[in-house]
């Protein structure tokens, strides 16, 4: 799927999370794996079948369980999500929101380390 002007909410991002892990998987294989004490079978079903609405998810339903696969990939996704959150929440400032993420939870020296080679790159 090209359309990435989508907006997941936050329920359909981590149902795409699992099936991003997964590759395929069952309405119930992805309500065992958000493992929710306060979401029902149906409520994950029904954001399921959302996202098949809004046309992120692809539905199998040539055998008697239904098998969902992600349409969008996790790393356009991402990308889209992450300019939309700098662009409304941080005025376009890539680096208010590195700060502020780096700020805000503590990285592994492995993460640090990463980051700057990853900044190194792109001098």
């Amino acid at each position: 799927m090209d359309n990435y002007n989508i907006k997941p909410t936050e329920g359909e991002m981590e149902i795409l999370q699992v099936l991003w892990q997964k590759g395929n998987a069952t309405v119930r294989e992805v309500h065992e794996a958000l493992n929710k004490k306060d979401s029902g079978y149906t409520t994950t079903l029904k954001l399921m079948q959302i996202l098949h609405e809004k046309g992120m998810v692809d539905r199998d339903t040539t055998q008697k369980t239904h098998v969902y696969k992600a349409l969008v990939s996790q790393d356009k996704t991402e990308k889209q999500l992450v300019n939309k959150m700098i662009d409304n929440v941080f005025n376009g400032s890539a680096a208010r929101l590195v700060m502020q993420a780096l700020g805000n939870h503590s990285a592994s020296a492995e993460e640090i380390d990463e980051i700057k080679k990853y900044l190194d790159s792109l001098k």
